[in-house]
């Protein structure tokens, strides 16, 4: 009972963080409301010249657009302030995400997705950086959690919706991206725009505390786009190589693989909760906690010789993916003061997403080198223990590297 009170006392701004919760889970949207259609598109085009390569490449186009962006939509936030970007960015996704349906040219579909990527760009960082503006660290940790529990179910419910709009033609899946609208209500309505710290003790009558603002911390905008960025290789190693590991332990059918990931892939939300579990001590313990876990589940399934053995690994990876996002996040927000948070988010964001586009290269070579899929998630999950053991020993030695700021 007084564990229950603790956590609904501290959602604290509820319209506030519900909104958020939402709108941060519009970047993912954008890619996973178009892969249950990338067949139909590729039928659709099939008089286009490499079609078959065009249209996942289309896909995937706005992940790039905030790889490249991400970083100055963090400089724009800094400068021109949190509210006024995130409605326009909010807006225009809606309308550009949507403009695909009413067009029938393969270049300009990807234009229009370049462009739905720069509004990803400063919604994803903007989400971040009023999370951490809006709230301390202990409630921040709570919505961070919630977030994550979140998104998998509205993944869920969006694979339905895009499938029964698709059934009715082959570019009606676009049409989802009107979900922005109302959310776009939403923040209209909710939304505001936080004071900087220095600000609210200059109201209150007491004495401002020097902030540590100062000239932008690129030394730590390189370590938090440094880890990000191989956390987010060892994130996507199974997303993008899954099908491949199932498929050297004998399950080659789609449908196959996907009966037998269904059950590990829930475990996403034990991660998300073992998250704010332990985030009671601290972001290294955190980040080492997720790197075990992903060195377990990715070892364990390069190990792998049966259905059931693949399965128990990932549900363990599954688990650190599941806690890998908000650790991270809530580490990096700990980082930067209110003047340079949405830089730092924009950093952040910008190496996750480099991480997706990376990871698949990555891992290909090493699978060559290896010998298969298998023996290249094995040696991913070697490097995530040195990770985790250098990551740790570092903690501890030097308590302050991943500690909040």
């Amino acid at each position: 009972m007084q564990l229950a009170r603790k956590f609904y006392g501290s959602l604290t701004l509820k319209p506030q963080g519900a909104t958020m919760i939402v709108a941060g889970f519009l970047p993912v949207f954008a890619i996973i409301a178009m892969f249950p259609v990338v067949a139909a598109m590729i039928t659709h085009f099939k008089n286009v010249p490499d079609a078959a390569i065009r249209v996942p490449a289309m896909v995937t186009a706005p992940g790039y657009a905030i790889a490249v962006l991400a970083p100055f939509a963090g400089l724009f936030v800094d400068r021109f302030g949190r509210r006024p970007l995130l409605l326009i960015c909010t807006f225009f996704y809606g309308i550009v995400g949507t403009l695909p349906f009413f067009l029938e040219n393969l270049d300009v579909i990807f234009a229009t997705r370049l462009l739905l990527g720069v509004c990803e760009a400063g919604i994803l960082t903007i989400v971040n950086t009023l999370i951490a503006d809006y709230w301390e660290d202990g409630q921040r940790r709570t919505w961070l959690m919630l977030q994550g529990l979140v998104g998998p179910a509205f993944q869920s419910m969006v694979f339905l919706l895009v499938a029964a709009v698709a059934a009715w033609r082959w570019n009606g899946s676009f049409l989802v991206y009107l979900i922005a609208l109302p959310i776009f209500v939403a923040m209209y309505l909710c939304i505001f725009e936080p004071e900087h710290p220095q600000a609210k003790t200059l109201q209150a009558g007491t004495p401002a505390v020097p902030t540590a603002d100062g000239p932008f911390p690129f030394g730590t905008a390189f370590l938090v786009g440094g880890l990000t960025l191989f956390c987010s290789v060892l994130y996507y190693v199974f997303i993008v190589n899954g099908s491949i590991a199932w498929a050297e332990v004998g399950v080659t059918s789609p449908m196959a693989v996907s009966k037998a990931t269904f059950v590990p892939s829930f475990f996403i939300l034990a991660g998300a909760v073992l998250f704010r579990i332990v985030s009671r001590f601290g972001n290294a313990v955190q980040i080492a906690t997720f790197l075990v876990l992903f060195a377990i589940g990715l070892a364990g399934v390069g190990l792998a010789h049966s259905v059931l053995q693949m399965q128990l690994a990932l549900a363990v990876q599954q688990t650190g993916a599941g806690m890998a996002v908000p650790a991270l996040i809530a580490w990096a927000q700990t980082k930067f003061s209110f003047r340079h948070r949405g830089r730092g988010m924009g950093v952040w964001t910008s190496c996750f997403f480099l991480g997706q586009a990376v990871s698949p290269v990555v891992v290909g070579l090493v699978a060559r080198g290896a010998g298969s899929m298998q023996g290249a998630f094995l040696v991913a999950g070697v490097v995530a223990l040195i990770a985790a053991i250098a990551g740790g020993v570092l903690g501890l030695r030097r308590p302050a590297a991943l500690q909040p700021a």
